[in-house]
C-alpha cells in the first residue's frame, strides 16, 4: 500500500511539474502574442506619418574601399565615444566637389553593416519641390521606429495622444514630440548607440527652408541622450556656419583643411581604379590628373568619365589632353571649366543643336519631380510647337558624365552633382549653355494637356470610395 501511495505521489508531482511547464510555455506564448499585438498596435499608430521617400542611404555613393580612411576613422571614433560630454553633432563641411556625400553615405552604410545605425536623411537640389525639410524629423522618427521596437512603442504612445503630429510641418514640434519625447522614455542601454546622418543640408532650398532645422540643431542638441549622434554635411553657407560654428554641442570638421597628401593619395587610388584598363593611361598620366584635380573628388570623377572611350571622334589621349589643358578662368572654377568642356564636346555653340539643348535642359531642370527619359519624351509630345516633338536622346545621350538617367533609361534624369545645376543657372558661368528658369510656358502647356487627356473618374480603379487609404 505504501509503495502504491509513493508511486501515486510521484505521479502527482510529475503531473504538476508538467502542468507548470505547460503554464510557463503558455505564458511565454501569451507574452509573444501580447508583444505582437502591441507591435501591430504600434504599426497602426504610425500609419500615415509624413515620410520623405527616396531620402535614405544610397549604396552607389559609398567611398571606394581604401579611401578617406583617416576622416572615416575620426568620425567613427566620435560616434563610439563613451564620454558623456562629447558634442552630439558633428558638422562635416567643405566646398562643392570635396566628397562630403560619399563620406556621409559610407558612414551610414558602415554602421548599418555593423548592426547599428539609426537613420540617413539626404537633401537634394532637384527634390526641393517636395519640401523635404518639412518631413525631416517625421522621416527620421519613422526610421528609428523601424530600427528599434522600444522606440516604436514610445513613438506610438506619443502619436496615440495626438494624431496631428503625423503630418505636422512644424519642425520644432516634430523634434520635441517625435524625437526627444520617445527617447526620454527609454534608457540608453535599451537602444545602444544611435546615429542620424543628414546629408547636403545646404541643398534644402533657401535659407528660410532650413532656419528652424538649424535652430533645433544649434540650440537643442544638448538635450539628446549621450548615446545619440547627429552627423551633418553641407557646404559652409553663411546661415549654416553662423549657427553650427557657434554651438557648444557641435564638433566641426572642414574637408578643405584635410591633409592634401591624404586627399591626393585617395584621388590617385580612385583614378587608377577607373582608368587602369586603358593602355594609354599610365602612372605619369594618373599623377597629372591627380595634380590637376586639386583635391576635388568630383572633378576627378568628371575627368575619368570624360577620358573613358565612350564617345566617337577623339582618342583617349586626345580627351586626356583636353582635360589637362583646362584652366580656371575669372568667375569660373575648374569644375565650371570642366562642365563647359563636356558640353562643348557634345553640343555646338550655335545652330539647331544649341537650341534643342536649351529646350531639353530647361525641361530637365524645371521639372519639379525628376522623370526618366521615356516620361520626358512623352511629355514633350504635348509641347505646343511640333518642332519640339523629337527624342531628347539626341541631346542627352552624350551627357552621361554630368547627368544620371542616360545609360539606364528607367532612372530619372538629373544632375549628378549640385554644382552642375548652379553652373547651368548662372549666366556668368555657363555662357552659351545657360538655362533660363524664369519661364516654363512649354512645360505648363504640356502638363495641362496631359491632365486634360488622362484624368478620369476613379483613375486608380478603387472598388469603393468609402475605404480608407490604408485599405
Amino acid at each position: 500500500m505504501q509503495q502504491y501511495r509513493d508511486h501515486a505521489v510521484r505521479d502527482i508531482h510529475t503531473n504538476v511539474h508538467h502542468v507548470l511547464e505547460d503554464l510557463k510555455l503558455a505564458r511565454g506564448e501569451l507574452d509573444l502574442v501580447r508583444g505582437d499585438v502591441n507591435l501591430a498596435r504600434g504599426d497602426m499608430s504610425l500609419e500615415g506619418m509624413a515620410y520623405a521617400g527616396g531620402a535614405g542611404v544610397n549604396e552607389t555613393k559609398r567611398c571606394l574601399n581604401g579611401t578617406r580612411t583617416e576622416i572615416l576613422t575620426e568620425i567613427i571614433s566620435w560616434i563610439n565615444s563613451i564620454d558623456e560630454n562629447v558634442p552630439r553633432i558633428l558638422w562635416l563641411h567643405g566646398q562643392a566637389g570635396r566628397g562630403k556625400s560619399a563620406i556621409a553615405h559610407t558612414i551610414a552604410l558602415l554602421l548599418k553593416d555593423a548592426g547599428g545605425f539609426g537613420s540617413c536623411f539626404c537633401f537634394a537640389r532637384d527634390r526641393q519641390a517636395e519640401h523635404r525639410e518639412e518631413k525631416m524629423f517625421t522621416t527620421i522618427a519613422r526610421d528609428l521606429a523601424d530600427w528599434d521596437p522600444a522606440f516604436r512603442r514610445a513613438l506610438a504612445d506619443v502619436l496615440a495622444k495626438d494624431h496631428s503630429l503625423k503630418t505636422t510641418s512644424d519642425v520644432v514640434l516634430q523634434w520635441k514630440k517625435l524625437i526627444l519625447e520617445p527617447l526620454s522614455k527609454m534608457s540608453s542601454a535599451t537602444i545602444g548607440s544611435v546615429t542620424v546622418a543628414v546629408d547636403a543640408l545646404d541643398e534644402s532650398g533657401s535659407d528660410e527652408s532650413r532656419r528652424h532645422i538649424l535652430s533645433v540643431l544649434g540650440s537643442q542638441a544638448g538635450n539628446l541622450p549621450h548615446n545619440f549622434r547627429v552627423f551633418v554635411t553641407s557646404r559652409p553657407l553663411p546661415d549654416i556656419a553662423r549657427v553650427l560654428r557657434g554651438s557648444p554641442h557641435v564638433k566641426a570638421i572642414s574637408l578643405d583643411d584635410v591633409s592634401t597628401e591624404w586627399t591626393q593619395r585617395d584621388i590617385k587610388l580612385y583614378v587608377s581604379t577607373q582608368l587602369s584598363h586603358l593602355s594609354d593611361i599610365g602612372e605619369p598620366e594618373v599623377e597629372r590628373i591627380v595634380w590637376k584635380a586639386d583635391c576635388l573628388f568630383e572633378w576627378a570623377r568628371l575627368a575619368c568619365d570624360y577620358i573613358k572611350p565612350n564617345r566617337a571622334g577623339a582618342t583617349v589621349m586626345e580627351r586626356y589632353d583636353d582635360v589637362i589643358s583646362l584652366q580656371s578662368e575669372e568667375g569660373r572654377t575648374l569644375l565650371d571649366s570642366t562642365y563647359a568642356a563636356i558640353l562643348e564636346s557634345a553640343i555646338p555653340r550655335s545652330g539647331k543643336a544649341i537650341e534643342r539643348y536649351r529646350s531639353v535642359m530647361h525641361q530637365v531642370v524645371m521639372t519639379l519631380e525628376p522623370l526618366p527619359m521615356p516620361a520626358l519624351n512623352q511629355m514633350r509630345k504635348h509641347f505646343p510647337n511640333t518642332q519640339d516633338h523629337y527624342d531628347i536622346a539626341l541631346i542627352l545621350e552624350s551627357m552621361s558624365p554630368i547627368l544620371g538617367g542616360i545609360v539606364d533609361r528607367h532612372v530619372p534624369v538629373r544632375p549628378l552633382h549640385a554644382s552642375f545645376y548652379d553652373f547651368l543657372t548662372d549666366r556668368s558661368r555657363s555662357g552659351a549653355y545657360f538655362i533660363d528658369t524664369s519661364c516654363s510656358y512649354n512645360l505648363a502647356v504640356a502638363t495641362l494637356r496631359i491632365l486634360g487627356e488622362e484624368l478620369r473618374f476613379n483613375i486608380c480603379g478603387l472598388d469603393s470610395s468609402y475605404l480608407s487609404n490604408a485599405e
